[in-house]
C-alpha cells in the first residue's frame, strides 16, 4: 500500500514536475516514491541551500513552480538563506523536508516551524489521513501569495501505510487583482488624464508586470501615450518596443538614460517595489514629476508616489489603454488636420487640440541609443589586470543569442546588468540580491538548466559567492553540460565591501580572498576552463559558442578583473553611505 511520502509525492507530482535536494533519512521515502512511482525528474545538487536556489531558479526561468527537498536538522538549517531568499523575492516553490517524530523533538531535532516562520515560510504537516490534502494546500498557498511553503513529514509518519491516493482537487489560482471601488476607478481616470497632459510621459516597469503578464498591454499604453520606457532590474525586457525604452534604472542605469527619466513631468511605475537601488536612493525622478504606482501591495511602497492603485499590472494598463485611446485617435485627427499656410489664427483655435498636437511625441526627439551607452573602458586597468567593463562588453558580443542569464550577488553584479543586453525578464535572474545573500549562483544554473534545457544558460558571479557555493559547481556541470557556462569576476576580493569599508579606512586583510583558479575548479568536476587575463583570452568563447553543445563542455571563465575599477551602483553606495 502507498505509504505517507508516497501520498505527498503522488500529489505533489500532478503540479509539479522537477524536483531538487539532497537525500538524507528524513527524506528517503519521499524521494524513493518520486523515482519509482511518478514522472517527476529529480535532479540531485550537493549542498541543501542549492535545492531551494534551484526550485527558485527554475521558476523564475519558466514560471512554472517547482520542489525542492532535504532531510530534518541540518538539512533544514542549511536551507534558511535560501528560503529567506525566495520569500523576498516573492517566489513560490515547494520545499519538502522531513521532521522530528510526533512523539516529540530528538537530540538533533530544532524547531523547524519556528525557523521558517522566522524568514516568512509557512509550514504544513502531514498526517497519516491528510497528506494528500495537505500537499494540495501548501501548493495552492505557495502559488496564491507567491511565497515558498515548507512541507514537513514527521520522521515516524513517512513510512506508515495510508491507503490508495485520494484525488485530490487541483489548487486554486487566484484571478488577477482588479480596480475595486470608485476610488481606484477615479484614481485610474486621474492617471490617464495626466499622462494625456503629460509633455514627457514616461512608463517604468518591474517583474511584477511580467508576472501579471502585463508586457503586450504596457506596450499598447507605450505607443499611445508617446512615453520612455525603462524597467527595474529584475524587469529588464518586459516592454516589447526597445526604440523607446531607456533599459535599467537605478544604479545600473546609463547617466544619459537617468537624465532623461528626470525630466520626465509624468511617471506611471507598474509592478515595481521601488527600493533604493531603483530608486537611485530618492534620486531617479526630479521634484517635479508626478509619480503614480500600481501594484498588487497594499500601499505605495515609496513616499515619492502621489497616486496609488492596488491592481494587477496588466488589468490596469489594459484600463488606461481603454481610457486614453479616444483621446489618441482625437491627437491623430488634429494632426492631420493641420492648418495650411493660409489659415488665420482663429480658424486654426476652433479646431480640436491637445497639449502636444503640434509636437513630436518626446520619445521621438531624443537620441535613445546615446542615452543609453555605457563608458567603454580600457583593455586593462592601471593595475594591470582586465578591465570589468571592456570584458563585458567583448563577452555581450560572443555569448550566444538564445540565453538565459543568472546572477549570484556581489559587487560585480554592475557589469552585466549593464552591457549584456536582455531579450525578457524571466532571461536575466539575480537569486539573492532580494536578501542581499552571495553564494547562490552555481545551483541557480542547475534549476534554469531544467527550465529551460534548449537554452544556453550563463551564470555570472564573483569570487566569493562562487567559493561559497563551490560544491555545487558539480551540479551545474553536470546538469548543463555544454549548455552551460559560468562568468566568474575574479578579483581576489569581496569587493564589495573593499569599495565601501577599505576606502573608509577599515582593515582589508578580511575582505580579501587569495587568488583562486576556478578554470582548475571547472576542470576538476568534468568542465572546460579558461584563466581569461585579456580581451583576446575571449576568443574561446567565440568558438565555443559556436559548437554543438551536444559535444562541448560546460565553460568556465575565470577572468582575472580589477578591483579598482568601481561600478556606479557601488559607487552610488558608497556615496549614501560616505
Amino acid at each position: 500500500m502507498p505509504t505517507v511520502s508516497a501520498h505527498v509525492a503522488l500529489t505533489l507530482a500532478q503540479h509539479i514536475d522537477h524536483v531538487f535536494g539532497v537525500m538524507g533519512n528524513g527524506n528517503a521515502y519521499f524521494l524513493d516514491a518520486i523515482e519509482t512511482q511518478t514522472d517527476a525528474t529529480f535532479t540531485a545538487v550537493r549542498h541543501e541551500q542549492g535545492s531551494v536556489v534551484a526550485a527558485d531558479a527554475h521558476f523564475r526561468a519558466s514560471g512554472r513552480i517547482a520542489a525542492a527537498t532535504t532531510t530534518y536538522g541540518a538539512g533544514f538549517t542549511n536551507t534558511i538563506t535560501s528560503l529567506a531568499e525566495a520569500v523576498q523575492a516573492h517566489v513560490p516553490l515547494v520545499l519538502v523536508v522531513g521532521d522530528e517524530p510526533t512523539s516529540g523533538p530528538r537530540p538533533w531535532d530544532v524547531d523547524q516551524i519556528a525557523l521558517a516562520s522566522a524568514v516568512g515560510a509557512r509550514t504544513y504537516t502531514t498526517g497519516r489521513a491528510d497528506a494528500a490534502a495537505t500537499t494540495v494546500i501548501a501548493i495552492e498557498h505557495a502559488l496564491t501569495y507567491r511565497v515558498p511553503v515548507v512541507l514537513a513529514i514527521p520522521y515516524d509518519v513517512a513510512a506508515l501505510e495510508a491507503g490508495p491516493v485520494p484525488e485530490a482537487p487541483a489548487p486554486r489560482i487566484p484571478a488577477p487583482l482588479a480596480p475595486r471601488g470608485e476610488f481606484a476607478g477615479g484614481m485610474l481616470d486621474e492617471i490617464a488624464a495626466a499622462l494625456a497632459g503629460a509633455e514627457r510621459p514616461f512608463l517604468l516597469a518591474g517583474r511584477g508586470a511580467w508576472l501579471a503578464g502585463a508586457s503586450e498591454a504596457l506596450g499598447a499604453l507605450a505607443d499611445v501615450t508617446g512615453a520612455l520606457t525603462a524597467s527595474s532590474a529584475l524587469g529588464r525586457g518586459v516592454f516589447p518596443d526597445t526604440r523607446y525604452d531607456l533599459g535599467v534604472t537605478g544604479g545600473f542605469g546609463a547617466d544619459g538614460a537617468m537624465e532623461l527619466v528626470r525630466q520626465a513631468d509624468v511617471a506611471v511605475v507598474f509592478g515595481a517595489s521601488l527600493n533604493q537601488f531603483t530608486m537611485r536612493f530618492g534620486e531617479l525622478f526630479a521634484p517635479g514629476t508626478r509619480v503614480f504606482q500600481i501594484d498588487v501591495a497594499p500601499t505605495a511602497t515609496h513616499p515619492h508616489i502621489g497616486g496609488f492603485v492596488r491592481a494587477d499590472a496588466r488589468v490596469a494598463a489594459e484600463a488606461l489603454v481603454e481610457r486614453l485611446r479616444p483621446a489618441a485617435s482625437d491627437v491623430h485627427l488634429a494632426r492631420e488636420s493641420a492648418p495650411a499656410a493660409d489659415e488665420s489664427a482663429d480658424s486654426v483655435r476652433t479646431k480640436r487640440t491637445s497639449p502636444r498636437e503640434a509636437l513630436k511625441p518626446w520619445r521621438e526627439t531624443v537620441d535613445i541609443a546615446a542615452a543609453r551607452a555605457y563608458p567603454e573602458g580600457e583593455e586593462l586597468a592601471p593595475d594591470g589586470r582586465l578591465d570589468p567593463r571592456s570584458a563585458a562588453r567583448r563577452i555581450a558580443e560572443l555569448l550566444p543569442e538564445d540565453r538565459v542569464v543568472v546572477s549570484d550577488g556581489g559587487h560585480f553584479i554592475g557589469w552585466a546588468n549593464m552591457y549584456w543586453p536582455v531579450a525578457a525578464p524571466d532571461r536575466m535572474m539575480m537569486v539573492g540580491t532580494a536578501f542581499q545573500s552571495i553564494g547562490q549562483g552555481w545551483p541557480s544554473v542547475v534549476g534554469a538548466t531544467r527550465a529551460r534545457p534548449e537554452t544556453t544558460v550563463v551564470l555570472t558571479s564573483g569570487d566569493g559567492g562562487g567559493l561559497m557555493a563551490i560544491s555545487d559547481l558539480e551540479s551545474a556541470v553536470r546538469a548543463a553540460g555544454g549548455r552551460g557556462m559560468a562568468v566568474i569576476w575574479n578579483d581576489a576580493a569581496y569587493g564589495a565591501e573593499v569599495n565601501l569599508y577599505g576606502l573608509k579606512g577599515l582593515a582589508e586583510g578580511p575582505m580579501l580572498i587569495p587568488q583562486v583558479d576556478f578554470a582548475a575548479f571547472g576542470e576538476a568536476v568534468g568542465a572546460e576552463g579558461v584563466v581569461v587575463r585579456t580581451l583576446d583570452d575571449l576568443e574561446r568563447l567565440a568558438s565555443w559558442a559556436s559548437e554543438d553543445p551536444a559535444v562541448r563542455r560546460f565553460l568556465v571563465l575565470d577572468l582575472r578583473i580589477s578591483g579598482k575599477v568601481i561600478a556606479p551602483y557601488q559607487q552610488e553606495i558608497i556615496r549614501v553611505n560616505s
